[in-house]
């Protein structure tokens, strides 16, 4: 298509980049539209220090963002190149997408009704496996941005994930200002348009009440009946390097892979807290014996039969993430 493509245009594409999952929901990107690009930027305002202090989550997050956009300009038959950290003098310029000429992405414009249908499912999942044949598609598309997924199927190394994931549970909590902030964004004020509502967080039950797979204050969400143990399965995406690129290139294979899982029907769920201490990420490599750098889980599993639909989170609107030409 031309690259002549109005504002209109780029503002939907952005728009429905802002569904993209992030942690505690704080949406830490901003947006600059000009002529036929659209800049990406981190929110300084919206970093977690307490949290994410090597802002790790903050990168993921945008990164996710990123490749929101592209889904969504593909799924609108626009054509786009991405220039991927574009000013070293600007380190919270972190892309910008041009409008280009030639067909859309076929890959990208595949995920773009996802967009609105993948939501964080907190809840318990269905006993039966993930297919191999989904895990490995996930796989492919992790691959796709140079980012490596290990899938955890293997009994042992599950049992000894999950110690690092409570290991990274416990020690979290006594890191200053973490558990600041954790109330600040899940008790926001009425009608707030981040952070992370009680209906997104499941009731705790006491049946299946795991905390290192759920950091947050019981919610109001019904976890679902009990059917049984829970069959989800752990993803763990890593990279070669640990810099700016290497985050942001995460949270665009974290994008692709939680869309697909959500177009052949799996429920997902990232889980930021496994990589946000140095130590918990040591014991993730040793646990998966690689030298690769963790740089996020995710939990995904078949949904529940009975599970009744997800409300999507709140998002800010677009005049609220809109930088001035």
């Amino acid at each position: 298509m031309s690259t002549q493509v109005d504002t209109a245009l780029l503002e939907r594409a952005v728009r429905l980049a802002l569904r993209a999952p992030s942690v505690h929901n704080t949406q830490p990107w901003r947006w600059r539209l000009r002529r036929a690009e659209v800049e990406l930027h981190a929110d300084p305002a919206r970093h977690l220090p307490g949290t994410d202090p090597d802002r790790r989550d903050l990168l993921i997050s945008c990164g996710a963002a990123l490749h929101h956009l592209r889904v969504a300009l593909a799924g609108l038959g626009v054509a786009a190149e991405v220039d991927v950290l574009p000013d070293p003098e600007k380190s919270g310029h972190l892309a910008t997408v041009r409008v280009v000429d030639g067909p859309p992405d076929r890959s990208a414009a595949a995920l773009f009704g996802q967009i609105a249908r993948r939501h964080t499912d907190r809840r318990r999942y269905s006993a039966e496996p993930v297919p191999a044949a989904r895990l490995a598609a996930l796989v492919d598309r992790a691959r796709g941005f140079g980012v490596v997924a290990y899938p955890v199927t293997d009994p042992g190394v599950l049992q000894r994930m999950n110690e690092v994931l409570r290991l990274a549970a416990r020690e979290q909590r006594h890191e200053p200002g973490y558990l600041a902030e954790l109330l600040i964004w899940t008790h926001r004020y009425a009608d707030a348009h981040d952070g992370v509502p009680r209906v997104a967080v499941p009731v705790r039950t006491g049946q299946w009440d795991v905390p290192h797979l759920q950091r947050f204050p019981s919610g109001t969400l019904a976890p679902g009946r009990d059917l049984g143990p829970d069959g989800g399965t752990l993803l763990v995406l890593a990279t070669a390097e640990d810099d700016t690129a290497s985050r942001l290139a995460t949270g665009e294979a974290t994008s692709a892979v939680l869309l697909h899982a959500t177009r052949v029907g799996l429920a997902t769920a990232p889980l930021s807290q496994a990589v946000e201490l140095p130590l918990a990420r040591k014991r993730l490599r040793a646990v998966l014996g690689t030298p690769d750098q963790p740089q996020i889980v995710i939990r995904l599993g078949l949904p529940l039969p009975e599970a009744p639909p997800l409300a999507p989170t709140p998002r800010r609107p677009l005049a609220s993430v809109l930088l001035r030409p």
